[in-house]
């Protein structure tokens, strides 16, 4: 297995968040998600469903002024958002190696701002938006983990009849 690519089609703010939610079901500690998109696209609408799967109570928003949010579930959830980030040097100085080695689960929205600080091994979702409003997720894998991941993640699309 390598590389794998799984696409997953969204009609609504609903069923985003319905599949974030499903997805965490197949996360563990460790996990990193880079999630890439226009503004707009659906990206903190995604971490407001892997949140809901995560049972963490608090209210998700983009952190757009900061650099990182925590939050504490089933297991911790580290939301970096880089929108305003400019230059890697900025990541590097939050200690964002040390904070992604965390045993927690990292989802980087506007992780393409910082692909050479990425590990080799992590989930990648590109969200783009249609001419129809639908929202098209497309996860590749980097990574035997993430390899499996998608395995186990098709398969479960495909006996759930609502998806």
């Amino acid at each position: 297995m390598k590389n794998k690519r799984l696409v997953f089609i969204s009609d609504s703010d609903k069923k985003t968040i319905a599949f974030g939610k499903m997805l965490s079901r197949f996360l563990k500690k460790g996990d990193i998600i880079a999630l890439c998109g226009q503004l707009g696209s659906g990206k903190t609408t995604l971490v407001k469903g892997l949140a809901k799967g995560l049972r963490i109570k608090k209210q998700i928003n983009s952190p757009s002024f900061v650099i990182l949010n925590l939050y504490k579930g089933k297991t911790i959830l580290q939301h970096f958002d880089l929108y305003r980030v400019d230059y890697l040097k900025e990541v590097e100085s939050v200690g964002f190696n040390d904070f992604i080695s965390l045993q927690a689960i990292s989802v980087i929205e506007w992780a393409d701002k910082i692909k050479s600080l990425l590990p080799f091994e992590h989930l990648r979702i590109n969200i783009t938006t249609r001419f129809d409003k639908k929202r098209v997720l497309q996860l590749y894998s980097r990574g035997r983990r993430y390899d499996l991941l998608l395995q186990k993640l098709e398969t479960h699309l495909k006996r759930t009849k609502n998806w």
